[in-house]
C-alpha cells in the first residue's frame, strides 16, 4: 500500500541517500519501441538482461514489462529477477521512476517528480509520456512505499547527492526553460532542499556533448563518496567535451560542499568520439515526433553512467581503447567493490546508459527489537 503523504522529505525527516549507501534492490524497466531502439529493441534487450544479471549477483532486480513483451522478458530473465506488468513509453527508470528518501528509523518514502519526456513540446523526445509519469506512483504502489508529490518537472538523472546536504546538477538541464521556465535558480534550489534535504546545490555549466536529456549530471559527473567527485574526461582541445569538462573542473575545484569541504576531482576519460552507424540508423523506425537517429550522429558516451552497487559497480563498456583504463579509475575509486563491465553500446544507441537504465531502492536501517 502506498499512500501520497501532504508534506515534504525534509519537513518529515528524510534525505536522499548517495548511490554509494547500501540498496535492498534496483529497479528496471523493458525496451520495446522500435522508434528508438534498433530492429524492434532485441539487440537492446540483450543489453538490458546482461545489465540486469550484473546486477541481480549484487542486489536483487525487478524489471517493468509491458503486457505484450511479458513472456519473453520472463523468459529469458533468471528466475531470480522480479518481472512485474507496468505499462511505459520508454524504458529510462532512471528519469521515470520515483527517487527514494529514507529516515534515521527505517522509513522509505518515494519522491514522484513531474515527467515530460525530457523537455515536453519544446525539445522533448516523444510525445505522448503519459504512462511514463505514471511509472513513479506505480512503482511505490510495488514497493509499499508512501509517495511524495513534487511540484517540478525533474528526471533522476539530472540530480547525484552526496548523502551528507549537497546536490550536483547542471544548469543546461535544471534552468532549461522547457522543464520549468517560470522557477528561478533560487526557486529550483529551495524545493530541491525541501526534497531532498541537500543544503547545498553546486552548480555544473553543461553535460556531456550532444547529449539529448539536455545535459543530465549522470552522464558527466556524480559523487565517488563524499567529497570526492568522478568527472567525465578529455585531453583532446579539439574535443567539445574538453571545454566542458574543463569549466565543470574549475567549477568543483574552487567548489565547497555542504561541510564545507573542498572536493577532490577524480577525472575518468571520455570514450570515443562514438558516432552511430549507418547500419545502426536503418534499423530505427522514423517516426514524425520522436527523436532522429542518423547515422554520422555524436553518442554521449560516458564511463561516469555507471551502476553503484552495494558490492559491485556494473558500467559500460564502449570503447576499447579506453574499457580498461576506466576500470581501473573505478577500481581506485571502490576498492571495496567489485568493477564489471558490460556492452552497452545497444543502450547508449537509445540515448543513455547504465545508470539511466537503473533505479536503486535504498536499504533502510533496522533497528533493534526491545
Amino acid at each position: 500500500m502506498s499512500t501520497t503523504v501532504d508534506s515534504t522529505p525534509l519537513a518529515d525527516g528524510y534525505r536522499m541517500p548517495g548511490e554509494f549507501e547500501p540498496h535492498s534492490g534496483c529497479w528496471m524497466a523493458w525496451p520495446e519501441r522500435p522508434d528508438n531502439w534498433r530492429w524492434g529493441a532485441k539487440p537492446a534487450q540483450q543489453a538490458y538482461v546482461a545489465v540486469a544479471e550484473a546486477i541481480n549477483v549484487d542486489e536483487p532486480v525487478t524489471m517493468a514489462v509491458s503486457d505484450a513483451q511479458f513472456e519473453h522478458a520472463r523468459s529469458v530473465l533468471s528466475p531470480s529477477i522480479r518481472v512485474v506488468e507496468m505499462s511505459t513509453n520508454d524504458a529510462w527508470i532512471r528519469d521515470t521512476g520515483p527517487t527514494f528518501v529514507i529516515d534515521g528509523g527505517g522509513g522509505r518514502r518515494g519522491i514522484d517528480w513531474h515527467f515530460n519526456a525530457w523537455g515536453g513540446l519544446e525539445g522533448g523526445l516523444y510525445f505522448p509520456w503519459d504512462r511514463d509519469e505514471r511509472v513513479a506512483r506505480k512503482v511505490l504502489e510495488i514497493e509499499g512505499a508512501d509517495r511524495y508529490q513534487a511540484p517540478i518537472v525533474l528526471e533522476g538523472g539530472s540530480i547525484h547527492v552526496d548523502g551528507q546536504g549537497t546536490a550536483l546538477t547542471t544548469e543546461e538541464c535544471l534552468l532549461n526553460p522547457n522543464r520549468n521556465p517560470e522557477l528561478s535558480r533560487k526557486a529550483i534550489e529551495q524545493t530541491l532542499h525541501a526534497y531532498l534535504a541537500v543544503k547545498k546545490v553546486i552548480w555544473l555549466d553543461r553535460g556531456v556533448f550532444n547529449d539529448e536529456t539536455n545535459g543530465h549530471i549522470d552522464n558527466l559527473a556524480c559523487f565517488v563518496r563524499p567529497g570526492v567527485v568522478l568527472l567525465t574526461w578529455t585531453d583532446d582541445e579539439s574535443d567539445p567535451q574538453h571545454q566542458i569538462s574543463s569549466d565543470a573542473l574549475r567549477r568543483l575545484e574552487t567548489a565547497t560542499d555542504a561541510q564545507g569541504r573542498s572536493l577532490e576531482v577524480v577525472r575518468i576519460p571520455s570514450p570515443g568520439p562514438i558516432l552511430i552507424t549507418a547500419e545502426e540508423a536503418v534499423g530505427v523506425d522514423a517516426v514524425q515526433g520522436t527523436m532522429p537517429r542518423r547515422a554520422g550522429d555524436r553518442l554521449a558516451g560516458s564511463y561516469a553512467n555507471f551502476y553503484l552497487g552495494t558490492t559491485r559497480i556494473v558500467f559500460p563498456l564502449l570503447d576499447e581503447r579506453t574499457d580498461d583504463a576506466a576500470a581501473e579509475i573505478l577500481r581506485g575509486c571502490f576498492p571495496d567493490r567489485e568493477v564489471v563491465g558490460v556492452p552497452a553500446r545497444e543502450i547508449l544507441l537509445g540515448g543513455g546508459n547504465i545508470h539511466c537504465i537503473t533505479q536503486q531502492v535504498p536499504a533502510v536501517a533496522q533497528l533493534a527489537r526491545t
